[in-house]
């Protein structure tokens, strides 16, 4: 079996290759036949490195007329693709983001139909999702409007919709959706850093000095899970040729008092939602720190997902409790901890 990861050098695809990595081992002793790993990133990365060795690399942009071109080619003689390449920074730049996030995404499916590759499995997110309260979980039917006011979700429905025609399109192809919480791992630590807060924010103290109150509004309860977690639900939706859409969340939720418990908070002060937003927007519009209001609105809005459908169809749990995910990405913060093939779009 030959397995193409576009993205596989970020967050999320180096999980990814370590899971095939280990996949192929337990094939190998079962008596299958072996596994084959493409990996597709911008910037190749060090092939002499775990997880990269022993995968074959190509080096392109995939939001590119020259990207989709090469993607063909990279993607000849694949069973499946895992695409995962996104972009989150530079939000002040929503056009170069869409490049890689819509525009990306559509490149590769017209790249894997001309490749004749039989299995399209793709990264959705929570986000992608239309508002909804957090009382009741939400399955795989809620729909995938999106969150108008983050660019994030944006694209995420857009990239939903995109999967959508390819299925009608082409009804011979297998298509799957992977729609997970956010992702944690301690590699992550310094790719968040510099992503979501920037130099300005000390992440050595984080944990480390007991807080009076942290004010986080009450509305802000949402998902998370491993990377390792995500990265098995990927394997076995390609193992078992699984179709549709599978929402990938641990357990429990993060609520605000989980979230103050992680970072050694004494209390949680509720605030309203709009006054969080107006402090990031004016502290983003400043330069003082990196996340733009619309992951506020997103944390908000999202629903809360029910993931019994990967329990029952795909067998998946998460090892990994969305406590210890948090905790695990919150060391990697502390320590720098990151990914060697990581794009490193900001020095710190």
């Amino acid at each position: 079996m030959r397995i193409a990861v576009v993205g596989a050098t970020g967050n999320v695809g180096t999980a990814v290759l370590r899971r095939l990595h280990r996949a192929a081992g337990e094939r190998e002793n079962a008596g299958f036949g072996p596994l084959s790993l493409t990996g597709i990133a911008r910037r190749t990365p060090d092939t002499a490195a775990e997880p990269y060795r022993g995968v074959h690399w190509h080096g392109l942009d995939v939001g590119t007329d020259s990207g989709r071109t090469k993607l063909t080619a990279a993607l000849e003689g694949s069973d499946a693709v895992v695409h995962l390449a996104w972009a989150i920074q530079p939000n002040r730049d929503e056009a170069a983001m869409y490049r890689t996030n819509v525009t990306g995404t559509a490149n590769v499916l017209h790249a894997a139909a001309d490749a004749g590759v039989q299995h399209i499995v793709c990264a959705s997110s929570v986000g992608a999702y239309s508002a909804a309260d957090k009382e009741f979980r939400r399955d795989e039917s809620w729909p995938t409007g999106g969150i108008p006011t983050s660019h994030y979700s944006r694209h995420k429905a857009e990239q939903e919709g995109l999967l959508d025609r390819f299925e009608a399109d082409h009804p011979d192809r297998l298509v799957t959706r992977l729609r997970p919480g956010l992702i944690f791992q301690p590699d992550a630590g310094s790719e968040i850093g510099r992503y979501f807060l920037g130099p300005l924010i000390p992440k050595v103290v984080l944990g480390r000095i007991p807080l009076p109150l942290i004010p986080i509004p009450a509305r802000l309860i949402f998902q998370a899970v491993h990377a390792d977690d995500v990265a098995d639900a990927y394997w076995r939706v390609v193992e078992q040729r699984a179709p549709g859409a599978f929402n990938i969340a641990a357990e429990p939720e993060i609520t605000p008092a989980r979230v103050a418990e992680v970072l050694g908070a004494r209390r949680v002060l509720n605030i309203p939602v709009g006054v969080l937003r107006a402090l990031v927007a004016l502290s983003w519009g400043a330069g003082l720190q990196r996340t733009d209001p619309g992951w506020i609105d997103m944390a908000a809005l999202a629903p809360v997902m029910d993931t019994s459908r990967a329990r029952t169809v795909l067998g998946w749990s998460a090892e990994h409790s969305s406590r210890d995910a948090l905790a695990a990405v919150i060391d990697g913060l502390r320590s720098g901890d990151g990914l060697e093939g990581s794009p490193n779009l900001y020095p710190r």
